[in-house]
């Protein structure tokens, strides 16, 4: 092949679409569960969790959680709203909650399968501030919300929403109308509830159905709607908590319990003592769920680090949070749930911190084998801001993760015979015929990365990546289009919002 042929092929083919077509929809994992603790030590850890729920209990300010308890056999005092659990109640609990749970969306091919062995990421969440290269550190708003339910919806590698930058300026009371919406006409992937009050929960399950126009025994069939419940380590479960499990419970709708124990503050010091307190407070929240409603769809979950002894402050990508993200599998496997884990960083800003937390923290649940991992892009400040640089670069780095899950085919033309032929000792394989037939699929092509040399960076502007990344987020929001059925959606719970906004909205949880 002479170098003029060769050079008008490249330029021919640089012409056409991509050749390389990916699938991040439906990710598994790739790589087998690691270990950070031996099977006895696991086995040890759950002993003692279930020893502390026997002994020690825990406090659960809602009475009507302290009649379900009690309904199921545990010991409870009112006067100290103290309920101990035996372990047959949680091992009762751990038979009848669902192994495999059907997460549903707006658009069926966003429908999850939650279960072992499934790869599943969730954006930031719960952030107060948002922050980006053009507006700076700034409240969280619904314009800002809805532009990041736009950013969300415009990477199949985020699989399913997260409640992302809060819209403060919104009134507490009429919030969930404005959240609802958003999702709903924004994005086509599966959906996030908050659990702050019966009556919000209530509402939010009634728009989902008015707007996908589901009958009741349709909606409590699969899981339309998620929501976490954190329990207050240690070892408390608070009203607007309790309730939660319960709605969710009872409505055949995805409740993740997910202690936030962080070693050294909420949590012993040791690994292995929060491990047991996490271990304990989970199975608590998932033997009320049951207790609501046998086989309610409920899940196993961890977000447990460290905090830095000299300022009290949390801290992500740590040795603490990998082992902790690890030893947290090896339980969820113990007891036979799928689960939730997270990743995250307390970056003030998106620089290397930022990144090499949140890197880390991916990675501990990919070795982990985490079904969900939660705030997998853009979170900073411990979860206090949602960046949107962060979130561009956070991508990259899921859809590098997102690669590895398609396996080698490893065919005989894989193996590359015919160039290993081609090429002479000290040659190269630019231009042979296996690399002309696959140079435009054969890599996968970087979102913010930038591949040149010095020179070309240099002449380019010399921007970094968090500069590219500015560019990259404005293109996606100016390229932004609304999903099919989205307007459709909209329509149909406009009267439903109207008439409650008028009336008052539904007020939070005390």
């Amino acid at each position: 092949m002479d170098q003029q042929h060769r050079r008008r092929g490249r330029a021919a083919r640089r012409t056409e679409a991509p050749a390389r077509v990916v699938d991040y929809r439906h990710l598994r994992h790739p790589f087998a569960p690691q270990k950070v603790l031996s099977d006895d030590a696991v086995a040890a850890i759950h002993e003692m969790a279930l020893r502390l729920l026997e002994e020690l209990g825990l406090r659960v300010l809602l009475p009507e959680a302290r009649a379900l308890y009690a309904a199921g056999g545990a010991l409870v005092d009112e006067g100290t709203e103290m309920v101990r659990l035996g372990r047959d109640i949680v091992a009762a609990a751990l038979t009848s909650a669902p192994r495999s749970i059907r997460m549903r969306a707006p658009n069926s091919d966003r429908d999850l399968t939650y279960e072992e062995g499934a790869l599943i990421f969730s954006p930031a969440g719960g952030c107060p501030n948002a922050t980006d290269a053009l507006r700076g550190r700034r409240p969280g708003n619904l314009a800002t919300y809805l532009e990041t339910l736009k950013l969300h919806q415009s990477f199949d590698v985020i699989h399913k929403l997260g409640p992302s930058a809060e819209p403060q300026d919104v009134p507490a009371p009429l919030r969930h109308y404005a959240m609802m919406k958003g999702q709903l006409t924004l994005s086509d992937k599966p959906l996030f509830v908050y659990a702050r009050g019966r009556a919000q929960v209530a509402e939010s399950f009634e728009m989902i159905r008015l707007a996908m126009g589901l009958p009741e025994e349709d909606f409590a069939a699969g899981a339309w709607a998620t929501t976490v419940i954190n329990t207050n380590s240690p070892r408390q479960i608070d009203k607007p908590m309790a309730e939660g499990i319960i709605d969710f419970a009872r409505a055949g709708q995805l409740s993740i319990i997910t202690p936030f124990c962080l070693s050294g503050a909420m949590a012993p010091v040791t690994v292995e003592g929060a491990l047991v307190l996490q271990h304990a407070e989970c199975l608590a929240g998932i033997t009320l769920a049951q207790l609501a409603r046998p086989g309610a769809p409920v899940s196993y979950g961890g977000f447990s680090s460290n905090v830095d002894m000299k300022s009290g402050a949390p801290a992500f990508g740590t040795p603490t949070h990998i082992r902790m993200a690890i030893g947290t599998g090896q339980l969820a496997r113990h007891v036979g749930l799928p689960w939730r884990s997270a990743a995250g960083s307390a970056s003030n800003t998106a620089d290397m911190q930022a990144a090499g937390e949140n890197h880390m923290g991916l990675w501990a649940n990919l070795m982990a084998n985490a079904t969900l991992t939660v705030h997998s892009a853009g979170w900073l400040e411990g979860g206090l801001t949602f960046g949107y640089e962060k979130f561009i670069n956070d991508i990259e780095a899921l859809q590098t993760i997102a690669e590895l899950c398609a396996p080698l085919a490893s065919t005989p033309d894989d193996l590359a015979w015919d160039a290993l032929q081609d090429v002479a000792p000290g040659g190269h394989f630019f231009a042979t015929q296996h690399t002309m037939d696959r140079f435009d699929r054969a890599f996968y092509a970087p979102l913010v990365a930038d591949l040149s040399n010095h020179g070309t960076w240099e002449a380019a502007g010399a921007r970094t990546s968090t500069e590219r990344a500015t560019q990259i987020w404005q293109q996606v929001l100016a390229d932004y289009r609304p999903p099919e059925g989205a307007a459709e959606r909209g329509e149909r719970i406009a009267a439903f919002i109207a008439r409650r906004s008028a009336e008052g909205g539904a007020p939070p949880a005390d």
